[in-house]
């Protein structure tokens, strides 16, 4: 029985440290794809068993990466699809960079996320319609980039969502107003001149009760 037990202690062993190389993988994958000129990446060494000691990276308990706070660093080069591979992180913080390329459909994996803030970059091309599988999202912040096409409809699916800001991109098309979108004002999408203003449906007609004809009448001659 104690035998069986070390086993099986050695084996959830493995599966962490498996996952936790598969995530430190992941990272260093981006981190390949990144021009660092300050060197805030120096510490993501792909010869370590998991990232949860490298600057700039939280883990949980089990050795998961739970937050990544890259703002303000100096960054340029793209975001890639691995960091869909990071099933238990909570925050993306890489605004204020300069982040190009497009944003990974794979970031609509990341179901744990609750804030991504990809604002002040040089992102372009569609918001992926996948970022409405992040029900959990509270925190939507992709404003100041060069963002194109329409506000996928996807979104005003995710019931959490408490502050959205897409403003000044290069969005087109309507601006939603069901689900959470209608708690949002125009501040959230101001400066898009291709987006039209919310569309919001007419008050129903006020009911109006007719007035009751008086019961004398006019008097006969």
């Amino acid at each position: 029985m104690a035998s069986f037990l070390l086993l099986a202690i050695l084996a959830f062993d493995l599966v962490l440290n498996v996952s936790a190389n598969a995530e430190g993988d992941a990272l260093y994958a981006w981190k390949t794809k990144l021009v660092d000129p300050n060197n805030v990446l120096q510490s993501w060494d792909a010869t370590l068993i998991n990232p949860c000691t490298w600057f700039h990276v939280t883990c949980n308990s089990d050795n998961s990466v739970t937050r990544i706070d890259l703002e303000d660093a100096n960054l340029s080069g793209p975001l890639v699809p691995q960091l869909g591979q990071l099933s238990n992180l909570q925050y993306l913080e890489v605004c204020s960079n300069n982040i190009s390329g497009t944003i990974p459909k794979e970031i609509g994996n990341l179901t744990n996320l609750v804030s991504l803030d990809l604002f002040f970059n040089r992102l372009s091309g569609p918001i992926p319609d996948t970022l409405g599988n992040l029900q959990r999202l509270r925190f939507l912040r992709l404003n100041n980039n060069n963002l194109s096409g329409n506000i996928p409809m996807s979104l005003t699916t995710i019931a959490s969502l408490q502050v959205l800001d897409l403003s000044s991109n290069n969005l087109t098309g309507d601006i939603p107003i069901n689900g959470s979108f209608a708690f949002f004002t125009p501040m959230s999408f101001r400066n898009n001149p291709g987006l039209k203003p919310q569309k919001f449906p007419p008050p129903p007609p006020s009911f109006q009760i007719a007035p009751t004809p008086s019961a004398g009448g006019p008097s006969s001659a």
